[in-house]
């Protein structure tokens, strides 16, 4: 595959993927913070270029040195054909499949190309899909022509009122990366904390701190420039505070001309209910991670 280098092939990916939204937006996202500052040294590979069909991000060759850290070794996809995907990541080195490793895509097409890889590439696969949301401002300025854009209220929802006495807006340090890892799904060890550390250290974040002066609710983003790792510690939930988090988050983002958009698992109907009153969109494609393990 070729290797996309320097500023102006990298806006032109851009500007591209952007054309492709929603089914591109997890490597749209990515490309975007690739285009401005690119925190997590990834690097971008296409099939052909310019009229390419598969895109490819990834880090650096020199970023994965831990065969079993799928945090670190993991790639996002967007391809406009799923036979050329499939052709293409077969019979190319680009991924490495003898490492532990994680694919991300908003595209659910790409699944049984995924699968078909595994199976000749010895690789056992587990998908993961839940429903992807983009926030309303990004929305209006990526995805004018949805349906649901077009009904959109003219203000923002305000979320529910918090004790501010109580409840300080702050941002997370590196040493709060244990406590998020604590709560993240999809964490709770030692190589999802020290992608948690890089997370905070490369990208703009929000907490609330509680009367303890510790974080209480949180909301950070990842390398694709998706807000992860949202939560708040058990004993101050069901007070609002993590949707009056990820409002300031958003806020913020949008100020910085930031793309925002997240995912919720399909059984989440707490969160799910939030993201309605918070007037989210769910995208009619889907949040997808497959993790690889090679047998």
């Amino acid at each position: 595959m070729f290797h996309l280098q320097g500023p102006q092939m990298l806006q032109m990916l851009e500007k591209s993927l952007r054309k492709s939204l929603p089914e591109s937006l997890k490597v749209y996202g990515t490309v975007f913070h690739m285009n401005h500052g690119n925190p997590f040294n990834l690097k971008a590979l296409v099939d052909k270029w310019p009229d390419f069909n598969t895109v490819v991000i990834r880090p650096q060759e020199q970023e994965m040195t831990d065969d079993f850290d799928h945090y670190t070794n993991s790639y996002q996809i967007y391809s406009k054909d799923p036979r050329n995907c499939q052709e293409v990541l077969g019979t190319s080195d680009v991924i490495n499949w003898k490492q532990h490793l994680q694919i991300q895509s908003s595209q659910s097409s790409l699944d049984e190309v995924i699968q078909n890889l595994a199976t000749t590439k010895l690789v056992k696969v587990k998908q993961t899909q839940r429903i992807l949301y983009v926030m309303p401002e990004t929305a209006r300025k990526l995805l004018p022509s949805l349906p649901e854009t077009k009904n959109l209220p003219l203000k923002p929802s305000s979320p529910r009122a918090i004790n501010q006495e109580m409840f300080k807006l702050s941002s997370l340090d590196v040493p709060h990366a244990a406590l998020v890892n604590e709560f993240w799904q999809f964490g709770g060890n030692e190589r999802s904390q020290r992608f948690i550390e890089r997370c905070i250290r490369g990208f703009p974040n929000i907490c609330l701190l509680g009367p303890e002066g510790t974080p209480v609710s949180w909301s950070l983003l990842d390398q694709t420039g998706e807000i992860r790792m949202g939560a708040t510690v058990p004993k101050y939930r069901a007070q609002g505070l993590i949707s009056h988090t990820i409002c300031a988050h958003i806020q913020a983002l949008d100020k910085l001309g930031f793309p925002v958009y997240n995912h919720t698992d399909k059984a989440n109907k707490i969160i799910q209910k939030m993201s309605l009153n918070m007037h989210h969109i769910p995208m009619p494609c889907d949040w997808n991670q497959w993790n690889c393990v090679p047998l």
